[in-house]
């Protein structure tokens, strides 16, 4: 295995189930590929083989120890390559696997979005946000302080700057809402997309469509949402299911 992942396959990959969705090919990298960026960003990279990617270290809070990139992965390419004791999860993207001794976190559905259409001011939303891409340790921990409500501290080191673009969405000059981008060859991956209470979380999802088109023109958008009415309602389309696994 290698810390580089293999090329992605738009066609998709033919299974016993039928062939993989392209937009559901380009999502799973994609947030296969960020879950390497963040454990690279805290020294602890991972490793990418043909049917799923896995970190032999407990990863950074909220991200998984694998995440399968192949309806063919099996639990034992899972389990045997990551600590399995307690507090060990598994991104299951295809929500397929039975793994012994893990509980089901929650599920959720992949989304995807064509490329936005650039906006006529890409830094403004309503004339109320202005948005900016963080540049710095001190905006970054900024960010992560509205993101979290304040409850998480570090998680979000700044190596990972050069590599994502952290968005912040500014009201009075105090962050307010966000997202992250993370751009790829073929797709740009979105996540983390927050409003603090008493904004419109329809405003942040709107900045993302803005920001994303004016950063990244002509790339589809993609993620996953365990709820994800709000997406639906900025163009995204679910197009398959995931399941995050846990072990007590």
């Amino acid at each position: 295995m290698t810390s580089q992942p293999p090329p992605p396959n738009p066609s998709g990959t033919p299974h016993e189930r039928g062939r993989v969705d392209e937009r559901l090919a380009l999502a799973v990298r994609d947030n296969a590929e960020w879950c390497e960026r963040m454990c690279r960003a805290h020294g602890l990279p991972g490793a990418f083989g043909e049917r799923v990617w896995t970190n032999p270290r407990r990863t950074p809070l909220y991200y998984p120890d694998a995440v399968t990139l192949s309806p063919q992965a099996t639990a034992a390419d899972v389990l045997g390559a990551i600590d399995t004791g307690s507090g060990a999860s598994v991104k299951d993207s295809f929500a397929l696997l039975d793994l012994p001794g893990f509980e089901v976190l929650f599920d959720a559905q992949w989304i995807h979005r064509e490329a936005p259409e650039p906006g006529e001011l890409p830094g403004r939303d309503d004339g109320e946000l202005v948005w900016e891409a963080v540049a710095d340790a001190g905006g970054l921990a900024e960010w992560e302080r509205a993101c979290f409500s304040g409850e998480v501290t570090g998680l979000f080191p700044p190596a990972l700057l050069p590599e994502v673009t952290v968005l912040a969405g500014r009201a009075a000059g105090d962050v307010v809402c966000g997202a992250v981008l993370n751009p790829g060859e073929h797709a740009v991956g979105v996540s983390n997309v927050f409003a603090v209470p008493g904004h419109d979380l329809g405003a942040a999802w709107a900045g993302v469509l803005t920001q994303a088109a004016a950063l990244f023109p002509g790339l589809p958008l993609v993620g996953y949402e365990s709820d994800p009415a709000a997406a639906e309602k900025h163009g995204f389309r679910t197009i398959g299911p995931l399941r995050i696994w846990l072990r007590p």
